[in-house]
């Protein structure tokens, strides 16, 4: 007997949703108690007894390997939850042209596998930036800048770009994914990499300075990280997230400016 349709999309929604939280659930547990976040942090956390210091390791290779591994763990856990409903999608297009005997869930799979493949990559650029960055002496053992007058002008940078053209127009290609998505789907898993990357590019393009505030929060501040990534979320899946975007923006602006006043004054 053949199963329903309504069957099909049932079994495959629950397939895809299960690997995405299994994902999710392993980069966060990556960051917090694996050699990612936890393992590059103190035992207590971030509190250090009395007259001692916290200093970051040395840079070496390996040490490097520990750093991208960290930001790729970063990039799954903060930006996959708001590809979610761009992935589900995927699976219902692909169970749709494929007929009932196409494989769905395993085309949404390959789709976000070329999605974070654009987000890994940004993990190196992350990984020699924070490089660079700690060899100029010019971040803290938590990965923030420790000048202000940088920061503030991160902070002010990043609040701008928020209200850019370009900004709104990733946005609203990332909120609202469907018409770019069957004017590119390409058949077979070489086609829904294609389309993943696509997509991954406009989220880039969207988010990309919003993750650049993990160097003013610092790169090893776990609130700082759950913060962005919560904002990310509404921003792109709930319907006051273009808003949210405009006044995030304006507040990363005062924020700045008060940021800067106080490093001058």
């Amino acid at each position: 007997m053949v199963p329903s349709m309504a069957a099909l999309l049932c079994n495959d929604r629950a397939i895809v949703l299960s690997g995405l939280a299994a994902a999710i659930l392993i980069a966060w547990a990556y960051l917090l108690i694996g050699p990612g976040l936890g393992g590059m942090m103190p035992a207590e956390g971030m509190a250090m007894p009395a007259g001692m210091a916290m200093t970051a390791p040395a840079w070496s290779f390996g040490y490097a390997l520990i750093v991208f591994a960290m930001w790729a763990a970063m990039m799954v856990a903060m930006m996959l939850p708001s590809a979610a409903p761009t992935i589900l999608l995927v699976a219902a297009l692909a169970r749709g042209r494929a007929g009932l005997g196409g494989l769905a869930a395993g085309s949404a799979g390959v789709f976000a596998a070329g999605y974070l493949l654009v987000w890994v990559g940004f993990g190196v650029v992350a990984t020699a930036l924070q490089w660079g960055l700690s060899q100029a002496g010019m971040l803290s053992p938590m990965m923030a800048t420790a000048d202000r007058a940088v920061a503030s002008a991160v902070l002010i940078a990043a609040g701008i770009y928020q209200w850019t053209p370009f900004k709104n127009a990733c946005l609203r290609q990332c909120r609202s994914p469907m018409a770019t998505l069957l004017a590119h789907w390409r058949p077979g898993r070489l086609g829904a990499l294609r389309s993943g990357a696509f997509n991954g590019f406009f989220c880039l393009g969207c988010c990309w300075v919003l993750m650049a505030l993990l160097f003013v929060g610092g790169v090893m501040n776990f609130l700082w990280i759950a913060g962005i990534a919560l904002l990310v979320l509404i921003e792109k899946t709930l319907p006051w997230g273009e808003w949210t975007a405009r006044a995030a923006g304006a507040l990363l602006v005062i924020w700045g400016a008060a940021t800067l006043a106080a490093a001058i004054l």
